[in-house]
């Protein structure tokens, strides 16, 4: 049973035991509605206490049901019950209280809380806005601005904060039960007032500006995102309308953001997440023991992938080719440190410990007894080739050789060791120590276990791992070439940098494709398609190529595809770029169109459908929703559209297929033409 009722000295305790998170499954509601029914007819009971099993309190609905026709009870139906039973009920948290689960705690008459738990309304990361009440319950506990807060963003609140905020009773030390059992004791010797079955608390409603000043925050900062913006309504409801009118409309949005496309969109990601992890053949491989790791090489990417994992609690040693270089790179990782203190992510003496925590050398001989080398080099595969080899010699059996690389080949790199079984590609995100993606790179010769290795690790540090194979790019950077290639395609046929750039924030991005080049650096971009000419590959860059011959390099220059005011981030349309584009074109004979921001939308998105078809059909990629997470945790596509797979199935097989037969320069891959001859998706090969 997920629900049971233990009577014991006037006290019901009601504890809640359906694993892992103890979600609210129809089992759970239907549990709670019959223990509510038990709680008032039982003659011997006085109180109820609400407390559950396992590592957390209610974590929120089973996100699994939302696909699925509606069971009663419904969860504002058991909250209801719960607040309206005459005799009080308890919410001992600890854990999490989140979405449904903290509803149901703030349905309860009184909430405590083990000091390290938190609470939180999470929907809008779900597309939706809290279903049970909790906009119109949570703005009569705290001040609305709190609410408001919490509600909008989904962020949660630590148990000290949310007892200062007044959303807690008190806070617990010591056993759990125990201390629920005397708090319980305590209300029935000496009733205070349910100040919370109070529907009619008065609001001290803000001023008009309060809403529109909110509302434009949230609109920059959702990028199209719905979810925010109704939960906003949701909040001003509730100051505004009854108790009664506002959960009315609270719930009535509710249902109708849970079958909206975006909704859908992000349940999508919810489970993609939980099954990057779960790749056939690795369920009982064991991966190696890893505690002590050298990261060869101290630039920006080397000290944010060392920081990566002092801050998960490894044992690092950073590696150099010199003293003066190591000391650049250890000056590196403390301003990361010492930046995150500023911001308050971590104290100042925490910021101390975790850099003297820090190993630091220049021979290799050092490292006989780390378990996991990465190597954070230049991209060059001579230079590579020289650390591999170090690396081959100096490391003990079993230990993991792993490459950052972006772009080269770790095939060819593995087969400098004399163990490529031991080689992997590790490919982290900048910055290393903030994204969220890495990209796991297994080689032809890398043993299961070292795979499964780098994906226990990726969970160790927090990250998003997907498996990945070996080509050109692996799959987020040979997407990206793509995106580059037909965004600078759209300017040689008419549109400006502006446009495009525009059209894609439409789209939900952050940043545009030029606006993103001029932040990183054309330069950068430029050096990767030298090396790739070098190989014999066609690389299609001419306005980039001019525009790096005019060393014109972006923000770093205060001139690139934009220019900048000195010590402005802002963009300011240059005409001289889009006389030289104009020029390009003419040059190339290129035929000149004007397109609307849907237009550029798909012109760009569309080939880059088409090229992760061909990524995986070569199974560079093992699944649709892989490619989907690669692109939200790497490369800032709209988390609210699903990745760029999902919203291709938004489109249709069939759309892609006929539109992509259009366009110049764009070979439609074989699985998209066999998916839209069979009016399949590509949910459907996941």
């Amino acid at each position: 049973m997920p629900v049971t009722v233990e009577i014991k000295d006037a006290i019901a305790v009601v504890r809640v035991n359906n694993p892992p998170v103890n979600a609210l499954s129809h089992a759970v509601r239907q549990g709670l509605l019959a223990a509510v029914q038990k709680v008032e007819t039982a003659e011997n009971v006085k109180a109820a206490l609400l407390i559950c099993e396992g590592r957390t309190f209610i974590a929120g609905a089973d996100v699994r049901e939302f696909n699925k026709p509606a069971q009663e009870p419904s969860l504002p139906q058991v909250i209801d019950a719960i607040e309206a039973c005459p005799k009080p009920w308890v919410a001992a948290i600890h854990g999490s209280a989140l979405g449904g689960g903290f509803e149901v705690a703030l349905g309860c008459h009184y909430r405590i809380a083990d000091r390290s738990a938190k609470v939180g309304l999470p929907e809008v990361t779900l597309g939706l806005i809290p279903g049970a009440g909790g906009t119109v319950r949570l703005p009569r506990l705290t001040p609305i601005s709190t609410a408001l807060e919490m509600i909008t963003t989904g962020k949660p609140v630590a148990a000290e904060q949310a007892k200062a905020l007044g959303i807690l009773d008190a806070l617990i030390t010591g056993d759990l039960l125990e201390t629920a059992q005397a708090f319980t004791r305590g209300i029935i010797e000496h009733p205070r007032p349910l100040a919370t079955r109070d529907r009619a608390l008065p609001q001290a409603a803000p001023l008009p500006q309060f809403w529109e000043s909110a509302s434009a925050v949230l609109t920059k900062k959702a990028k199209g995102q719905k979810s925010p913006l109704v939960a906003l309504e949701a909040v001003k409801s509730a100051v505004e309308l009854t108790f009664e009118e506002s959960y009315a409309r609270e719930r009535e949005m509710f249902l109708q953001l849970r079958t909206s496309d975006q909704a859908k969109a992000l349940r999508h990601v919810f489970f993609a997440e939980r099954a990057s992890s779960k790749l056939e053949g690795l369920a009982d491989i064991r991966p190696r023991p890893v505690e002590q790791v050298a990261i060869i090489g101290g630039g920006t990417m080397g000290a944010g992938i060392a920081l990566c994992f002092i801050n998960a609690g490894f044992e690092v040693t950073l590696v150099e080719r010199d003293q003066p270089s190591l000391e650049a790179g250890t000056d590196r990782i403390k301003g990361l440190l010492q930046a995150s203190a500023k911001r308050g992510l971590i104290t100042e003496k925490a910021a101390e410990e975790k850099f003297n925590s820090l190993h630091q050398t220049t021979d290799y001989n050092d490292l006989a007894e780390i378990d996991l080398a990465i190597e954070a080099v230049f991209e060059n595969m001579a230079i590579k080739k020289q650390v591999f080899q170090a690396l081959g010699q100096a490391l003990k059996p079993k230990a993991i050789l792993a490459t950052n690389t972006s772009y080269l080949d770790v095939n060819e790199i593995a087969r400098t060791t004399d163990r490529p079984s031991d080689v992997v590609g590790l490919h982290f995100f900048s910055p290393a120590h903030i994204m969220k993606l890495l990209e796991i790179v297994e080689a032809a010769p890398t043993a299961p276990d070292v795979l499964a290795t780098g994906f226990a690790l990726a969970k160790r540090l927090g990250k998003i791992g997907i498996r990945s194979g070996v080509c050109d790019g692996f799959i987020g950077n040979r997407i990206l070439k793509v995106y580059r290639k037909h965004s600078e395609r759209l300017l040689l046929e008419g549109a400006t940098p502006h446009q495009v750039d525009s059209a894609m924030r439409a789209f939900g991005l952050a940043m545009g494709p030029f606006e993103m080049q001029d932040l990183a650096g054309l330069d950068i971009a430029a050096a990767q398609r030298t090396a790739a000419r070098e190989q014999g590959q066609d690389v299609f860059a001419p306005i980039s190529d001019r525009l790096c011959a005019l060393e014109r390099f972006g923000q770093k220059r205060s001139k690139g595809w934009y220019v900048y005011q000195e010590g402005a981030r802002a963009p300011i349309e240059d005409e001289e770029v889009n006389a030289l584009i104009r020029e390009i074109a003419n040059e190339l004979g290129t035929p000149q169109q004007s397109r609307s921001e849907q237009q550029i939308q798909q012109a760009i998105l569309l080939p880059m459908i088409n090229e992760a078809c061909f990524i995986l059909e070569e199974g560079i990629a093992a699944r649709p929703l892989d490619i989907d997470l690669v692109e939200i945790h790497g490369y800032g596509f709209p988390r609210w559209r699903g990745g760029l797979m999902h919203y291709a199935d938004t489109i249709g097989t069939k759309t892609i297929l006929k539109a992509l037969q259009t366009m110049d320069g764009v070979e439609p891959s074989p699985l998209l033409e066999r998916l839209a001859t069979t009016s399949r998706s590509f949910a459907d090969l996941d």
